[in-house]
């Protein structure tokens, strides 16, 4: 199984946030899980790859060129990933995927769960998506999904798209579940 992590590329955030990556990184390594990532040698994107790494895991970065170009990638990735641009690095990513986990992180990871989740929501993805809560962070994108569903934006069916964890331990528990979420998902993608 792969598992697309998104995160932050933030090293000047809590601490508890970098203990978080790295544990959930130990954790799918010694479950034998592969990881794609953003290939990030900083921030939670560092610590997850040193995490994998160090505990005898593979894991591919992708990144865009300009991203290379100024030096931001991890030197020590089982193998990374060079696309031209942010939207072909999201598509390969989601390609290869047959997970996704977003831990804490900025617009850029705010952007790849919600596109996980329009994907899921279309049918074009199919596997779990699992949001790492660590601290709370998700708090207000949690209310405000429910925000959606309670205005008719999205059906109450949809909430089955994603699963919220607060620890790593719950996140490897949620991958190894699997749950389905429906068969023809475009059933009810029209609202």
């Amino acid at each position: 199984m792969t598992i697309c992590v998104f995160a932050s590329s933030s090293g000047r955030i809590n601490n508890e946030y970098a203990i978080a990556a790295s544990n959930l990184g130990m954790l799918l390594a010694r479950a034998n899980m592969d990881v794609v990532y953003g290939g990030g040698g900083i921030g939670l994107m560092g610590k997850l790859a040193d995490a994998v790494l160090d505990n005898g895991g593979s894991i591919t970065g992708v990144i865009p060129s300009f991203m290379k170009d100024e030096g931001w990638d991890h030197p020590k990735v089982t193998k990374m990933i060079i696309t031209p641009d942010m939207g072909e690095r999201k598509r390969r990513m989601f390609e290869m995927a047959d997970a996704v986990v977003a831990l804490p992180g900025g617009v850029g990871t705010l952007d790849e769960l919600a596109e996980a989740i329009t994907l899921k929501q279309l049918g074009l993805f199919k596997g779990p998506i699992v949001v790492l809560n660590t601290l709370g962070y998700y708090k207000s994108f949690i209310d405000f999904l429910g925000n959606m569903i309670s205005g008719h934006f999205l059906r109450y069916e949809h909430e089955g798209m994603w699963e919220i964890a607060d620890t790593p331990d719950e996140v490897l528990g949620h991958l190894v579940k699997n749950k389905e979420w429906i068969q023809d998902p475009r059933s009810i993608a029209r609202i």
